[in-house]
């Protein structure tokens, strides 16, 4: 998979897990996301595009660290979640049950889209 049709494919991926909570905002049920709901979109989906754009410059460099790459950029990006999310737990006097399913939402959907562009690129390798 070329990294334009990464890059492409995360930003249509980034477009559809947006238009959810808008429905949900534009639909009557503006309650089930947080108050600064864009702030945690924002965050999660811009360290995954990070993670995205660095396995694809380390492939580029080096494609046999491909998957030890992907491994450690995952593991800083959960990391670096895990704390931004105690950080504002800590910060902001929310509902606890509306932040984990925002957060759930947001951090599995992008992990998910992650390790489809994993598999399609060592997909890709394999048949070089």
């Amino acid at each position: 998979m070329s990294p334009f049709k990464v890059l492409l494919s995360f930003l249509l991926f980034a477009l559809l897990l947006a238009s959810v909570p808008l429905v949900l905002a534009y639909t009557g049920y503006g309650y089930l996301l947080l108050a600064k709901f864009w702030v945690l979109f924002t965050f999660i989906t811009g360290f995954t595009f990070i993670v995205i754009v660095s396995v694809l410059f380390i492939q580029h460099i080096n494609p046999g660290l491909y998957a030890q790459a992907f491994l450690a950029t995952t593991i800083v990006k959960m990391i670096g979640c895990m704390v931004f999310a105690l950080l504002f737990v800590l910060k902001l006097h929310i509902d606890n049950g509306v932040f984990l399913l925002n957060f759930s939402y947001l951090y599995f959907l992008n992990t998910g889209f992650e390790v489809y562009v994993l598999l399609r690129n060592l997909r890709n390798q394999n048949r070089k």
